[in-house]
């Protein structure tokens, strides 16, 4: 059976995701990632793994360790748990984003949000305490 899954803004202009697997239970999250040429995504953390393939388009590291990384077409990037960058694309790209939690956004009034804009801590905190304690 197929599902015919919408793009859906998430908080940052120009960027949409197709949600094909979510488990807040365990922070597993699969998204089909869409960014408008220019489109940023703000300075973040990977609370623990992200892997990211590139389809179509470049991703670029604006800040961060990795400043000036870019991936594109067919490459693959892997973000170890606390790496922190904010990245965009010149061209626009298409991304599948594989994450175990999802990132950290720091907010410039100090909150600290998910990509869609949930309270990070009230939707995610749970894993990390979990992973934390076993």
């Amino acid at each position: 059976m197929t599902t015919a899954f919408e793009w859906e803004p998430i908080r940052y202009p120009g960027c949409y995701v197709k949600t094909l697997m979510v488990d807040p239970k365990n922070g597993h999250l699969t998204v089909l990632l869409k960014m408008d040429p220019g489109a940023r995504l703000p300075d973040h953390e990977h609370t623990l793994v992200e892997q990211t393939y590139v389809i179509e388009g470049r991703l670029v590291d604006l800040e961060g360790p990795e400043t000036g990384l870019e991936v594109g077409p067919g490459e693959f990037v892997y973000r170890p748990a606390g790496s922190r960058h904010a990245a965009w694309t010149p061209e626009g790209g298409l991304m599948l984003a594989i994450f175990h939690v999802p990132n950290k956004f720091f907010e410039q009034d100090g909150s600290v949000v998910d990509l869609i804009g949930n309270e990070w801590g009230r939707k995610w905190g749970h894993v990390v305490a979990e992973k934390e304690t076993t």
